[in-house]
């Protein structure tokens, strides 16, 4: 297996290839058309990059009357804070720049890979395996193209799998979560 600093540059060119805006409406209306969509309040990380992109989605759930969080870096922590007018944040991912941490009942994660038992590859910075450590009660659930599935992915013991990812292609519950 190779190392993650291979696996994330490798990861990270499939997912610049894979979006597109067919499947990227189709990632939202998934999401929307999901069980998910049931829950009242979303945990959505601000797309950058070659990222599913989040703004339509949070766009609709709002419109939808869905309280809506976005993530904001205090403190070397990533806290859930309320939607609100966003400008450059830490790793200059956009971010509201206050905001009190607050619950939510779905995570809705970026990802590079994803592996077949909800394991998730992602930047290394382990601020969301340590939101979800500090959150276990919260449905985590990646956003990905179907090319960003991958095999078994190495793991670390703080490492938290996603429940569900949701793909162009639709929802999909991960086994054993």
């Amino acid at each position: 297996m190779c190392d993650k600093r291979t696996l994330r540059a490798q990861f990270a060119r499939i997912r610049a290839g894979a979006g597109s805006a067919e499947k990227d409406a189709a990632i939202t209306e998934n999401v929307l058309r999901s069980p998910l969509f049931c829950a009242e309040s979303f945990f959505v990380y601000c797309s950058v990059r070659s990222e599913v992109p989040t703004d339509g989605l949070i766009a609709a759930l709002l419109a939808a009357g869905k309280r809506v969080c976005v993530p904001r870096i205090a403190h070397g922590a990533m806290l859930s804070v309320p939607y609100a007018p966003l400008a450059a944040g830490a790793f200059g991912i956009p971010a509201p720049s206050g905001g009190e941490d607050t619950p939510c009942e779905v995570a809705l994660a970026p990802l590079l890979a994803v592996d077949a038992d909800g394991y998730r590859l992602g930047y290394g910075g382990g601020y969301y395996d340590a939101y979800f450590a500090r959150n276990p009660q919260i449905l985590r659930v990646g956003l990905a193209y179907a090319a960003q599935l991958t095999g078994a992915l190495p793991r670390e013991p703080w490492d938290r799998p996603l429940q569900a990812v949701v793909t162009e292609e639709g929802f999909m519950r991960f086994p054993n979560t």
